[in-house]
């Protein structure tokens, strides 16, 4: 027998006296009120506002409450608002998702497989670094929603048609993260670690590769970006020649460094829109950047240029603190962030490997 499903929390389970009490604790109060059933305070503003909204968000946890902290007609405004239920997730979905993707990427990479006596060792190796990097960037994710407290998924593989193995993976986020510096975390965790990883592939799958006198009859150059060619030169295989047979490694290090650029362009709910978001406000990356982001897209991938702009229609939630500034450490990260998206920026990007 199934015990009854408890009520979702409220404000009126606790009394708006007790609330008040909570937030005086922290908050210098100007004018408390409730405002369609919620606790409304106008707060003076304090040199450690962030510290003093972290501590009140630890202590309405414990009540199932979540203060929301906003600008209105210039006056701090703080409420008192229920926190939402948590959906629980459903891990077997995730299972199917990734044994789909391990079998799109094997097909995948037996299909690139250079060899005639072992493709299915190339299709292994594809596989498990194409997943190994989209693993690492949506693990980088779900390991810093744990840390700032945020309630998220495990990843979501979404599985392909070959010869175009994969759409990537997703993790879910499900609560909002408390201010600016838990947004931007969450938003550069992911490109940062999936970037390392990248390049650890590319360098195995360089080496793995063959030079060759000239490129095989049926053959198209490959256009990478800068990384790419700059590891290519560090880490060249021996052999005589001017031409690089990509080994199937090498192409899923390629599919990283796509995946990363794509995931920084500052438009909607991607990476770089978490960034932008934080840096940069609503306003303008809802109308400036995202225009000239989903422009520049164009003349990348046009069907990401498609997807990103329904992403860009949908308002960003932002952080439960929307007052509090960026640290300044972080913002020093963002000319890293800069840096590996120009590295990792290609104009082409084929269904197959090229040579």
């Amino acid at each position: 027998m199934e015990g009854a499903e408890s009520p979702p929390p409220s404000t009126e389970t606790v009394p708006y006296e007790q609330i008040h009490q909570i937030v005086t604790a922290e908050f210098t109060i100007e004018e408390g009120i409730i405002e369609y059933n919620t606790p409304t305070f106008y707060v003076t503003s304090k040199p450690d506002l962030k510290q003093a909204f972290l501590r009140l968000y630890k202590q309405l946890d414990s009540l199932l409450l979540v203060p929301v902290l906003r600008k209105r007609e210039n006056r701090l405004m703080l409420q008192v608002v229920p926190k939402p239920p948590i959906k629980p997730s459903r891990p077997l979905i995730n299972l199917v998702l990734l044994v789909a993707t391990i079998g799109t990427t094997l097909i995948t990479g037996y299909l690139l497989s250079p060899s005639v006596l072992n493709p299915w060792v190339d299709a292994i190796m594809f596989s498990t670094s194409i997943l190994s990097i989209l693993g690492a960037h949506e693990m980088g994710h779900k390991l810093t929603a744990n840390r700032h407290k945020v309630e998220a998924t495990y990843p979501y593989f979404v599985p392909g048609i070959p010869p175009l193995p994969t759409f990537g993976a997703v993790i879910q986020q499900k609560s909002l993260p408390p201010n600016k510096d838990a947004l931007f975390d969450l938003g550069i965790s992911g490109p940062l670690i999936g970037f390392l990883v990248t390049i650890i592939v590319t360098i195995i799958g360089i080496k793995l590769s063959v030079i060759l006198p000239t490129a095989p009859e049926g053959s198209a150059p490959l256009v990478t970006p800068l990384l790419f060619d700059f590891l290519t030169v560090l880490f060249r295989p021996a052999g005589e020649g001017s031409v690089l047979l990509v080994h199937p490694v090498a192409y899923a290090g390629y599919i990283g460094m796509i995946v990363t650029m794509l995931n920084l362009i500052p438009v909607g709910q991607l990476d770089g829109g978490h960034i932008a978001h934080v840096l940069l406000g609503e306003t303008t990356t809802r109308t400036v950047l995202s225009f000239i982001a989903l422009i520049s897209l164009l003349f990348i991938s046009w069907p990401m240029a498609i997807i990103a702009y329904m992403l860009s229609r949908v308002r960003h939630p932002g952080s439960l603190d929307e007052v509090s500034k960026l640290a300044r450490s972080r913002k020093l990260v963002t000319l890293v962030l800069v840096v590996i998206f120009v590295l990792s920026v290609a104009p082409v990007f084929p269904l197959f490997p090229l040579f």
